[in-house]
């Protein structure tokens, strides 16, 4: 969500173009169509119990087998690829602002300053708003990737590698056993019977947990809401940075080294970054089909569906998020038109329109509101989806030609630098 810096705290960026034919810079272009990715993979969480997400079961309307169908179309093509590609690309913008601050003789306590503001965005956010918040942990990510900006280029890049790789095999170890003993006769002999045992019980908590959020939201009970997250789910913040911490950092180590390898410039040999781009990306992909249909194959369950998002899809997953990043950057450079300058204008404004769409799906779903929690099935939810990217990309370009920032990311910088800066061009 680091949007990156387009001016000095004393200038204006630079106006998205009115007309068509310009070009378009490859950090806002990659940032928008990831903003948008985002909401397509967390739109079942916004509208449906959080477990919903990975597991069609926890659906409070009937899951079709054409949307178990759906199911395995998502995990394929976007969850957590875009989750994935934001954290590159915060990595990126993170040095990005780190090299503006340090010409003007500011050092890292500046980007510490901002990213503690995007921690407590983030907190208000998960308790508040929405409980599948990614800012705290970019935040509290961010801050640790402070300790290794001092880094060469390749040191980043091989530490977020190999950083990578240790979460690849500690993600699977930790939860590819579960399915095993869930699901499979392994839960039926004598040693793993406790196990299993724990883990139905486990699996039952969470399902109740969902049945009274959505009685909850449903019946417009938002300071019950709000109270059941502070009760219950405050104590799950430190689970819920260990089990994205191994992903998220190192990709942001990665991110940083991509930016300093020109990656995002024209940097690097054109060819041989789209070469590259389309084979991590059809690598990557050809790998997470399988993991999609083992997942199918047994039924969607809990731990089964658990066990494909988090553990065994962690490397092909890592591949097509390196490949995107190549070939959308390079399109990025390249993309003009319309199209383009919004999707653009969408990444330049990507904090809000995060943000934002959170808080529009509180008025869409939320019983005091629009009440349509547990109301409406995957197929359905993605029209919603679609309906608030139109929102997206009609609202950031005329916004960002009459004022210099979006505003949250104007807001965020008056907080990080301690002065309130114009808003108006």
């Amino acid at each position: 969500m680091d949007t990156s810096e387009t001016s000095t705290p004393d200038s204006p960026a630079q106006p998205i173009a009115a007309g068509t034919g310009t070009r378009i810079g490859s950090l806002d272009f990659i940032r928008g169509i990831a903003v948008m990715g985002i909401l397509a993979a967390n739109i079942v969480a916004f509208g449906q119990p959080m477990t919903a997400y990975m597991y069609p079961d926890a659906f409070t309307v009937p899951h079709s087998a054409a949307e178990d169908w759906m199911w395995v179309g998502q995990f394929v093509l976007i969850d957590s690829k875009m989750r994935g590609l934001f954290s590159l690309l915060f990595g990126a913008g993170m040095y990005l602002f780190l090299e503006k601050a340090w010409a003007r003789g500011q050092g890292s306590w500046l980007q510490a300053q901002r990213l503690l503001w995007l921690g407590l965005f983030g907190l208000l956010h998960y308790f508040f708003i929405w409980r599948g918040d990614i800012l705290f942990l970019y935040a509290c990510a961010g801050l640790a990737g402070l300790l290794f900006v001092g880094l060469s280029r390749r040191n980043q890049l091989v530490l977020g590698v190999l950083g990578y790789i240790g979460g690849v095999l500690l993600y699977a170890g930790f939860v590819g056993l579960l399915p095993m003993v869930a699901d499979g006769e392994m839960g039926e002999r004598a040693a793993f019977a406790e196990m299993a045992e724990e883990l139905e019980a486990s699996k039952q908590e969470d399902l109740a947990d969902g049945r009274l959020e959505t009685e909850l939201i449903s019946n417009g009970d938002y300071a019950g809401w709000v109270a059941h997250n502070i009760e219950v789910h405050a104590q799950e913040l430190p689970f819920y940075l260990f089990m994205f911490w191994f992903e998220t950092l190192p990709l942001m180590l990665i991110g940083m080294a991509a930016y300093r390898y020109g990656l995002f410039d024209g940097g690097l040999d054109p060819g041989r970054q789209r070469a590259w781009g389309w084979g991590l990306v059809l690598v990557g992909t050809a790998l997470t089909i399988p993991v999609a249909l083992w997942a199918k194959d047994g039924g969607l369950t809990y731990y089964g569906t658990l066990a494909a998002m988090v553990g065994f899809s962690m490397l092909p997953r890592g591949l097509v998020i390196l490949g995107l990043a190549a070939l959308l950057a390079l399109w990025g450079m390249r993309a003009s038109g319309w199209l383009a300058e919004r999707v653009s204008a969408a990444g330049r404004a990507a904090f809000t329109n995060y943000l934002g769409t959170s808080v529009l799906m509180l008025f869409v779903f939320h019983g005091w509101a629009g009440g349509l929690f547990g109301e409406l099935g995957r197929s359905e939810l993605y029209l919603v989806a679609i309906a608030a990217w139109a929102l997206m990309l009609l609202w950031s370009k005329p916004w960002l030609q009459r004022y210099r920032f979006g505003p949250l990311e104007w807001l965020w910088r008056c907080l990080t630098y301690r002065r309130l800066f114009p808003l108006k061009r």
